[in-house]
């Protein structure tokens, strides 16, 4: 990899907070630390310091955000930085924005750098939409001039058109996080910082969003680091995926690769438990099981087989045509395949009060990629008005078996096998 091309370098960073008070909260602590920076020493509250796990208490005052952090991107890339809450992203994105400084380590960079890291960062509520890009484009370096030439395309993109002369005080958060983005896209920064602001957008400026990035990476050769909870976003838009746990980075390789890895993480540290809901109290007594024995959650699965499970529960009512559906979601949260009792035609009606009610249910043959899954059960009326859900009511694996041929893996990032023959 040649220098030239490397445009952000992180070296050793390090970031370190005190809890629950701001600085070291003690005269002590201040002198110790004065005084030894006067004896050239280091830092002695550098030396101490836990893990940033949120979800565990602590005996340290003092906790590492992040710690020894060090990846190099390159022009045009565009880097996804993945974890849970509290893993450290966004502690890295504003030392990498220049918001605030790490407690150790350094940030090198070539060129211009534009952040959205919160709803309405660098916005100015009293001022209007226009005056606010040219604020903007004025803390990015640009001219007046260079502004003149991109605001009709801003304001265009973001779709606030009528309200462009209004103070961004009366915005929406949706509309704030739209202006802003055309501001931090259209007046080309070398370097794009996006944080988790695109999830305030609706579904129609978040498929702009996306795709103006792509223009800028790939047609533009600019760089984008962007932190997403969205799965399917990361691996659409990223070239190349980091990942943070309590503060490091655990994983760095491609976007599918990434994506994959985050997704173990994330299921090895607990099981789920299922969530019921009822809404009134029409359906009670659940239960549901998978008929191959005793089968625990977690169980595997392989390509070309079927499932068949039983679904019971108890109707205090008499009711016509009961609706029951199951959604079948993949680690990233995404859809993969509803079914129903309307794909057989099968009708239930209830005749009787506090009728006991049990469903056999099979499937065709499974023909999911590879990779972890879970089932969230709906019951309704015909009115499609819910009476009960459970999310997450059974977990799976998929693995590759016999069913296919091919030796090497299937690919991770499709979502269904299509049997072939080839003659």
């Amino acid at each position: 990899m040649k220098d030239q091309d490397i445009i952000l370098k992180a070296e050793n960073i390090s970031k370190q907070y005190r809890l629950g008070l701001v600085g070291t909260g003690t005269l002590s602590h201040d002198l110790n630390r004065w005084w030894s920076k006067i004896r050239g020493k280091e830092d002695p509250y550098l030396k101490v310091g836990e893990v940033n796990d949120r979800s565990s208490k602590g005996s340290s005052q003092y906790v590492w955000a992040l710690k020894d952090i060090n990846f190099e991107v390159k022009r045009g890339e565009v880097l996804g930085i993945i974890g849970k809450n509290g893993a450290g992203k966004s502690t890295l994105l504003k030392i990498l924005s220049k918001v605030t400084s790490p407690t150790t380590g350094e940030i090198k960079t070539k060129g211009r750098i534009a952040s959205l890291l919160e709803v309405g960062t660098g916005f100015h509520g009293e001022m209007t939409g226009r005056e606010n890009i040219y604020l903007n484009g004025a803390i990015l370096g640009m001219t007046k001039k260079e502004i003149n030439l991109k605001i009709d395309e801003i304001i265009e993109f973001s779709g606030c058109q009528r309200y462009i002369d209004t103070p961004v005080k009366r915005y929406s958060s949706g509309m704030t996080v739209r202006l802003a983005f055309a501001v931090a896209a259209f007046l080309e920064p070398e370097i794009l910082v996006i944080d988790e602001v695109l999830a305030v957008g609706d579904a129609e400026f978040q498929k702009k969003a996306i795709g103006k990035m792509q223009d800028i990476s790939r047609g533009q050769g600019r760089t984008v680091l962007f932190v997403s909870h969205n799965m399917s976003a990361i691996k659409t838009l990223c070239t190349r995926g980091i990942v943070l746990e309590h503060g490091n980075i655990v994983f760095e390789g491609g976007s599918h690769e990434s994506v994959e890895y985050y997704s173990k993480l994330s299921s090895s540290n607990s099981y789920v438990e299922a969530i019921h809901e009822s809404y009134g109290d029409i359906i009670s007594e659940l239960n549901f099981e998978i008929s191959r024995g005793n089968i625990k959650p977690d169980a595997s699965f392989f390509i070309g087989d079927d499932m068949f499970f039983r679904l019971g529960f108890k109707v205090s009512s008499k009711m016509k045509n009961i609706l029951i559906s199951f959604n079948v979601l993949n680690y990233n949260n995404e859809l993969i395949s509803h079914i129903s009792n309307e794909d057989s035609n099968y009708i239930l009606n209830i005749e009787e009060v506090n009728s006991s009610v049990e469903i056999c249910i099979k499937t065709d043959k499974i023909l999911y990629i590879p990779g972890r899954y879970k089932l969230n059960l709906w019951i309704g009326d015909s009115k499609s008005n819910t009476l009960y859900t459970v999310e997450n009511i059974f977990n799976f694996i998929i693995e590759q078996g016999n069913y296919t041929k091919r030796v090497r893996p299937l690919p991770k990032h499709s979502k269904v096998y299509l049997h072939s023959n080839w003659e």
